[in-house]
């Protein structure tokens, strides 16, 4: 029997996911709030676009606006859910998809910071599967378009990571990873927690950094002071993960040793990440921005409380500094608030 699975939020990697899957056959339906994005998926297609020509197709999709959902017992229940929605409206999103999950069915975070305990106190561990995506970047610069700006990963780099919150690697866990592989490189992961933590230190680097300059990481890396920033922000993030327990993965490309020894002053560290900062830039359009730089340009909530807050409250929780995760933390607050404007210059004192 054929699988239905909804994508809940199809924002930019929502989107991205379900628009592929249902190229590929899948019974999937799109459920968002926004409805002018939810009217263009359907028609006259959603518009995906890549850096290579296979990448850029259009596909209709079944979407339905959250608020037009039918009632749980009104609709077939769904055997997966991909929560694709921000990491303040996780817990929100659960208890909105439980009622519609069929027995045996299940809940797959695809999101950014660590986000699994929170669907789980909602609808159980044992209905809860982790999905990174990493090094993905894509945007939704209007209703039913979205673009990715760096290249597929394929043999060189992992893209999604799925796996368990207890490290199983479980048929369900394999059976994901399957499904995403038609999109780019998959791996069903024994160690979800330390490939979590390790996205977290990735967008941790990243994402307040060009939240708050509005550059890219290409012009970011090419700055300095900016440039010592982002391996700090990594660095502490590292200290913190290893004081949580968990098993770091690379970190864009990078060993955590790398990262934490640069910000120590190694100089051969120091060259070995600068050396990959600039070999990135070849990989990536000067216009990518992370998803908190579009967030702080079109004005709307960031998830700088579950990216660098997380990374600073754990850090107290250890007795570990992180100086710099609460000061970029403090930055896009008050960019959110409006009493300060983004710019490089909002990292001067950092």
């Amino acid at each position: 029997m054929t699988k239905r699975i909804a994508i809940m939020g199809c924002g930019a990697l929502g989107g991205y996911v379900g628009g592929y899957l249902t190229r590929d056959g899948f019974d999937i339906t799109m459920i968002d709030p926004w409805p002018d994005h939810v009217a263009a998926m359907r028609d006259p297609g959603l518009k995906l676009e890549g850096v290579t020509d296979e990448e850029c197709f259009d596909v209709k999709c079944n979407t339905v606006l959250q608020s037009d959902l039918p009632a749980p017992g009104d609709i077939d229940p769904f055997d997966i859910v991909f929560i694709a929605v921000k990491s303040y409206d996780t817990r929100a999103a659960a208890e909105f998809v439980k009622p519609y999950l069929a027995d045996g069915g299940f809940a797959v975070s695809l999101q950014n910071g660590i986000n699994e305990h929170l669907i789980a106190d909602v609808l159980g561990a044992e209905r809860t599967v982790g999905c990174i995506a990493s090094q993905i970047s894509l945007s939704l610069p209007g209703p039913g378009n979205i673009q990715r700006k760096i290249k597929k990963g394929g043999d060189q780099h992992t893209v999604f990571r799925v796996g368990e919150m207890d490290g199983a690697v479980t048929p369900r866990v394999e059976e994901v990873a399957g499904m995403l592989s038609a999109i780019d490189s998959t791996l069903a992961t024994g160690n979800l927690m330390g490939e979590r933590w390790s996205k977290l230190a990735a967008n941790a680097m990243r994402n307040p950094v060009s939240a708050a300059t509005q550059q890219g990481a290409n012009t970011n890396d090419k700055d300095a002071h900016i440039c010592r920033i982002t391996i700090g922000l990594a660095a502490e993030a590292v200290r913190v993960a290893r004081a949580e327990g968990a098993d770091l993965v690379k970190i864009m490309g990078l060993s955590p040793d790398d990262l934490v020894g640069a910000d120590e002053g190694d100089e051969t560290a120091s060259k070995t990440v600068l050396d990959k900062f600039h070999a990135d830039m070849e990989r990536r359009k000067d216009s990518q921005r992370p998803s908190m730089a579009q967030d702080v340009e079109k004005g709307r909530p960031t998830e700088i409380d579950h990216i660098n807050g997380l990374i600073a409250d754990r850090g107290k929780a250890h007795g570990i500094p992180t100086p710099l995760n609460d000061g970029i933390r403090a930055v896009i607050k008050a960019i959110e608030a409006g009493t300060v404007k983004p710019g490089p210059e909002t990292l001067r004192d950092l």
